[in-house]
This record gives structure tokens, C-alpha cells and sequence, in this order.
């Protein structure tokens, strides 16, 4: 009987003790700090949708190297047996990921704000100076490697606008800073040229108020070309009558200085001769006084002080004539006109009837601010 009752109780208590057991190796099983792990990837995923990888580069690095590390030692305590195992290094690394996640994201967003706003700024001012640039400069004759900056700076902004659009700014801003150089470069050095070139306004101004005078005085016509603006204005008793949109020589910045220069001349002359029908192959002209005293005077001291070749000749048969409307500046000195607008001129004009040629009627510093 107490046989029995001793069975009975080792039983029991067996019975009792192995669940104790295996409850308590269960509670004594090291955890992996999935929670925490999951969490860091989460924060990493997010600080890759906030573009931390490309405007905070540094913070996410770190937070996914944290992340590798993190994985890295939870696998190498999977290796181990399972109650000697432990998570305190899986975890700690867990937690620098996010922290680091977190501030590469808000680093990421703030910097793409600022960013965003600061490229917007630039293609604004760079669209301004484009259109400035288009302004005074589209049929100004620059040197072809200052049009080629141009359109290379041009094309760099169109660029530069589509990718912001996408909302790439860092590759944006890149292109913006190249398309600024070369714009601003050039216009820089464009504006020199024409500052030079303007610096003969007072004497340009001198002829136009004399030409106007004498028509006043005179009661008759006179004829005034702007280049600049590419007008032929017709003026009579002093008031202007007649506007047409002129096409020059295809180098018409600055006077004419020698044959085959393809410019236009600068200075004050007269028509000497109508010509129409068969004489001209321009429809009609009007043949100036080119060269004229002053001009020849000028070529002689160019000569004199080797600013020009001994065997250079200076150039003539300078008209205003027909066969224009091209749109382009295309003759070899002359001013052309379309045949309509030349029937007008030819109509009015005379062997005598002043014909004055200037760089601008306006000052360089009213057409900027215009």
C-alpha cells in the first residue's frame, strides 16, 4: 500500500514538474528582436521614398549599414544552440538603423524643399536672361563659338527644366549650374562687344538730328537707316512718314572698312542713282554716294597705320534695293527691302535725297530697360 502511494506521488509529481520544465525553458528561449528589426527596414524603405539615398546620402548609408549589421549578427546567433544565443548587439544595431533612417528621411525632405525652391529660382532668372539674350542678340552677328555657348547653354536649361519636373533635383541643379556658366558667360561677353559698338551713339545721334533738320529745312524726304533695329525710316519735312523692316550686310556690326567685308556702312550720303528693269538684278535700287570723303579717308589711315593690308580695297555699290523679306541679314553691305516696300521708297526718293545709315537711333541703355 504505501508502495502505491509512493508511485502515486512520483508519478505526480513528475507529471507536474516536466510541464514546469518545458514552460520554463520556453520563457528562458533568448527572443530575436523581430519587432524592432522590421522597424528598421520599414524606416530604411521610407528614408529611400524620401530620396534619402540622394539628398541625404550620408544619414542613409549609415542607417543601412546599421540595418546590415543588425541582420548580419541575428544570423550569426542562429548558428549558436538556441539558449546560448543572444540578441543585445541585433537589437542595438536595429535601433541606430532607425534613428539614422529617420533623421537621412527628414534631412532628405528638407533638403529637397530647399533645394526644389532654389533650382525653380535659377531656371526663372535663366529663362529672364534667355529672353534678354533673344532680345538683343538673336540677329546680332556674335562670333560662332559665343552662338554655340548659347545654344548649348540654352539646351542645358530645357534639360534641366524637364528633370526638375520630374522632381529630380540634384540632377537638375547640376545642369542648371552648367547652364548658367555658359549663359551668363556669354552674355557677359556679348554685352562688351555691343557696349564697344554703341559707344558711337553721340555721333550716330549727331546724323539722325541733322538728317531730320535738313529735311525739315528742305521740305523734302529723307531716308534713315537704323541697323540695330533693322528699320528704314522715311522722314518728310521732318516727320516720319514710313517704316520698313530692312535686311543688312550679313556682318553689319560696325562700319564698313574694305571689300568683301559684308558690312553695311555707317555714315551720311546721298542716292547718285535710280536704277530699275534690267540694270539691277535687285528689282529696284537706290545706289549711295559709298564711299564717300570721310570714308575714304578713313580706309587711307587704316592703310597708313596697318590696321589694314597695303592691298585691300575699299568697297562700293552700296545700294537699297529689292528682293528682300528673307528675314535674315544676307547681303554683302546693301540694305534690302521687300518689292513693295521698295516700290514706296523708290517712288519718293531722287538722285540727292539723303540716305543716313547708323548703328542705332536709341540709346543702348533705353533698349535694354524697354
Amino acid at each position: 500500500m504505501r508502495a502505491n502511494w509512493r508511485d502515486f506521488l512520483l508519478f505526480s509529481g513528475i507529471a507536474v514538474s516536466v510541464p514546469l520544465i518545458v514552460i520554463l525553458l520556453i520563457r528562458l528561449t533568448p527572443k530575436p528582436p523581430a519587432e524592432e528589426v522590421e522597424y528598421a527596414r520599414e524606416a530604411l524603405s521610407q528614408a529611400g521614398k524620401d530620396r534619402a539615398d540622394t539628398y541625404s546620402k550620408k544619414l542613409y548609408n549609415e542607417a543601412k549599414a546599421f540595418y546590415d549589421s543588425a541582420m548580419v549578427n541575428w544570423q550569426r546567433q542562429n548558428t549558436r544552440f538556441i539558449y546560448f544565443r543572444d540578441y543585445d548587439r541585433v537589437l542595438m544595431f536595429a535601433r541606430q538603423s532607425i534613428e539614422k533612417a529617420e533623421k537621412a528621411g527628414e534631412n532628405s525632405i528638407s533638403s529637397t524643399s530647399s533645394l526644389k525652391i532654389r533650382v525653380k529660382q535659377k531656371i526663372d532668372i535663366l529663362n529672364e536672361l534667355v529672353s534678354e539674350i533673344n532680345e538683343l542678340f538673336t540677329t546680332y552677328p556674335l562670333t560662332a563659338e559665343t552662338r554655340n555657348r548659347i545654344s548649348q547653354g540654352k539646351m542645358l536649361l530645357k534639360e534641366a527644366e524637364i528633370i526638375y519636373r520630374k522632381g529630380q533635383y540634384l540632377q537638375a541643379n547640376r545642369k542648371i549650374t552648367d547652364s548658367e556658366y555658359l549663359l551668363t558667360n556669354s552674355y557677359e561677353n556679348a554685352t562688351t562687344n555691343l557696349k564697344d559698338y554703341f559707344k558711337s551713339y553721340p555721333t550716330w545721334k549727331n546724323w539722325v538730328t541733322r538728317t531730320i533738320n535738313d529735311s525739315k529745312k528742305n521740305r523734302d524726304y529723307s531716308i534713315i537707316i537704323d541697323k540695330f533695329s533693322r528699320k528704314c525710316y522715311i522722314y518728310q519735312n521732318g516727320v516720319k512718314k514710313l517704316e520698313f523692316t530692312a535686311e543688312l550686310g550679313k556682318n553689319w556690326v560696325g562700319d564698313k572698312r574694305v571689300k568683301g567685308d559684308k558690312a553695311t556702312p555707317e555714315g551720311m550720303y546721298k542716292v547718285t542713282k535710280k536704277i530699275d528693269g534690267r540694270s539691277t538684278k535687285y528689282y529696284k535700287a537706290l545706289l549711295i554716294d559709298y564711299p564717300n570723303d570721310e570714308d575714304k579717308e578713313n580706309f587711307r589711315k587704316e592703310i597708313a597705320r596697318g590696321s589694314l593690308p597695303a592691298s585691300a580695297k575699299i568697297g562700293n555699290l552700296i545700294e537699297i534695293h529689292g528682293n528682300g523679306g528673307k528675314g535674315i541679314d544676307w547681303t554683302d553691305g546693301c540694305i534690302a527691302l521687300t518689292d513693295k516696300e521698295m516700290d514706296s521708297v523708290f517712288r519718293i526718293a531722287k538722285v540727292g535725297t539723303p540716305v543716313t545709315i547708323v548703328g542705332s537711333m536709341i540709346e543702348l541703355e533705353d533698349i535694354v530697360n524697354r
